[in-house]
């Protein structure tokens, strides 16, 4: 009985330590890049676009194309940050804990 209560415990405290590490991805910004700098797309831990730069070079009618396709570029790029951050928070956060590779927390 004690066991499940220290379990419980434990398990109360993980749980905190997971909500505070929420909320401090969730104040992260990551910015991402494509066309060399030329676009530019900040997003926050939460992956709400916080800012879009556009270099003025890009705004010419015929290439609205390429435009549509760095923006979505530097987004993925801000995004695959964002996603490392997390990751590496959530590493520091669950060392020593016997979680499967691959599991996805919170749950």
């Amino acid at each position: 009985m004690k066991d499940l209560l220290g379990l419980m415990g434990k398990a109360k405290e993980m749980q905190a330590k997971f909500q505070a590490m929420q909320d401090e991805i969730a104040t992260v910004e990551a910015s991402g890049q494509a066309g060399g700098g030329l676009v530019n797309v900040t997003l926050s831990g939460k992956f709400d676009m916080k800012s879009l730069k556009i270099d003025p070079s890009l705004f010419k009618e015929d290439e609205v194309e390429i435009l549509e396709d760095l923006i979505l570029a530097a987004h993925n790029d801000a995004k695959a940050k964002v996603e490392l951050i997390m990751q590496e928070k959530t590493k520091a956060l669950t060392s020593g804990l016997p979680i499967p590779p691959g599991m996805k927390l919170p749950f």
